[in-house]
């Protein structure tokens, strides 16, 4: 796909900002929910016999692991756009080795 229309000081300044602050906010937002999900669980744990404080800590775990889907699916989110309007920032995956593999053979 050709993305020549996107200016390239566009593309480096859209690359930057991604990789100096959206990248590392989505980290830490992340980290946060996995300390979240933990702390529920080490709560959820240590507070076995007590069946209110048990389910008052599984609502934690629960929104921990919520709360690090969304940063995920935000995280890939992001990586689709950038790809897609050619504004690829260093942070960015690589594409899986499989995409770029010439296609089977039909004959034997």
């Amino acid at each position: 796909m050709d993305h020549s229309n996107v200016p390239e000081g566009t593309q480096r300044f859209v690359a930057s900002v991604t990789d100096a602050i959206i990248n590392p906010l989505l980290a830490v937002i992340f980290a946060a929910a996995l300390v979240y999900f933990l702390w529920g669980l080490a709560m959820f744990i240590m507070h076995g016999s007590n069946s209110s404080k048990r389910a008052e800590y599984q609502q934690h775990m629960l929104w921990g692991v919520v709360g690090m889907t969304v940063m995920v699916s935000v995280y890939a989110l992001i990586a689709v756009v950038l790809t897609t309007f050619g504004v690829g920032g260093s942070d960015l995956p690589d594409p899986l080795p499989f995409t770029h593999a010439a296609p089977l053979s039909t004959h034997v």
